[in-house]
């Protein structure tokens, strides 16, 4: 299991939201560049950035600061989401230097698009679920679908992608602890990996992810801990890859 630092990108710098609300924001960097250098120097293996403005917009805005962050580490496992819902924009994140692009809304409000991609970029799609109560959150988490979380998961493994990203919007960036109960139902019920994310507050939380990992957990995504200080990162990826 290996932990990945997010990097969340508003109007070119790196913030951090609660509960996916844009006014409620910290501005922890002006300078997102920085800030992956940070975590490749600290032990990171992959980075998580996630276009904010994008996701809201429906289209890239900060793609600029994304393929900067590619080029000065291009060794480094970079996925990437927020606003993308056209094949142009995955083929323009890969060409930088990206290796995985994820989908989020467009998955759930049209299915269809994950098996298209998924067939013309093999190997690089991850859709990221986003569930309250066991319900799929749309539109930057402003809306909850009628979708159980597992059952999407099944069609989405049937369509081909590489892996899903399960975040507890009840938990996210609100340093209440992960859901691992949830996150380990959802690793059981698929055979492709799950990265979990939203709320890992330190280390107990990355603990009781490991003992689950085997369950089909390969990594934790971590925002607002490794910002504030809760969570040493280096620490924090050495006791995550000491489990399965």
């Amino acid at each position: 299991m290996i932990l990945i630092p997010a990097i969340d990108l508003k109007e070119g710098k790196c913030v951090r939201l609660r509960q996916g609300r844009m006014e409620d924001e910290t501005i922890f960097s002006d300078n997102p560049v920085e800030v992956a250098t940070r975590w490749v120097n600290e032990g990171a293996k992959r980075l998580h950035l996630v276009d904010l403005d994008g996701a809201f917009a429906g289209k890239p805005v900060n793609a600029g600061v994304v393929y900067d962050i590619a080029q000065a580490h291009p060794d480094l496992i970079i996925q990437v989401g927020g606003g993308i819902r056209d094949e142009d924009t995955i083929q323009t994140y890969l060409n930088a230097g990206v290796q995985y692009v994820i989908i989020g809304t467009k998955a759930v409000s049209a299915p269809h698009f994950v098996g298209d991609v998924c067939a013309e970029f093999p190997g690089h799609i991850i859709v990221g679920l986003d569930a309250k109560n066991g319900k799929v959150a749309i539109d930057g988490w402003s809306k909850l679908s009628n979708h159980d979380i597992i059952d999407l998961a099944q069609q989405f493994e049937s369509d081909g992608v590489e892996s899903i990203i399960y975040t507890d919007i009840g938990r996210d960036g609100m340093m209440q602890g992960v859901n691992v109960e949830a996150t380990a139902e959802l690793a059981r019920a698929v055979k492709i990996p799950v990265i979990a994310s939203g709320g890992i507050t330190n280390l107990d939380d990355i603990k009781l992810l490991g003992e689950v990992a085997d369950d089909g957990i390969i990594g934790a995504i971590t925002g607002r801990a490794i910002y504030e200080g809760t969570l040493d990162f280096a620490e924090g990826e050495k006791l995550a890859q000491s489990y399965a």
